[in-house]
């Protein structure tokens, strides 16, 4: 696993999901805040990804250069970043729009009834 990785899985685990993950959700986050498209998120991955190899070959004498570790770190921030994009999304959508969306889950939302009235509160009736 340390080969795969380019170092130990304890480090692994605290320099790219849980400090480049939480880089990446708010990464993810401020690009659906500004309503750019999910696309952005890919580039920016990229970057968050080359700070983790930096962080783990600068701290803790990591591979820098590891393409698998790479890979995998890249894969990561990815998957956190374009899951905050998607609810950030759509929690917008349907705030800012609650005559035309609701909300079908965390992950979706489908247009309203044309008739339907938006529900406005927790114990409204629509």
């Amino acid at each position: 696993m340390e080969s795969l990785l380019g170092t130990s899985l304890g480090t692994y685990v605290g320099v790219t999901v849980l400090l480049m993950g939480l880089a990446a959700f708010l990464t993810g986050q401020a690009v659906a805040m500004i309503w750019r498209p999910a696309r952005h998120v890919f580039g920016y991955a990229v970057l968050l990804a080359l700070a983790a190899r930096f962080l783990i070959f600068a701290l803790f004498k990591g591979e820098f250069l590891a393409f698998p570790g790479i890979a995998i770190d890249y894969a990561v921030v990815l998957s956190i970043a374009l899951g905050a994009h998607r609810l950030t999304h759509v929690a917008k959508m349907v705030g800012q729009y609650p005559w035309l969306y609701q909300r079908q889950g965390p992950w979706s939302y489908a247009a309203r009834a044309s008739g339907a009235a938006p529900v406005e509160g927790p114990g409204a009736t629509g």
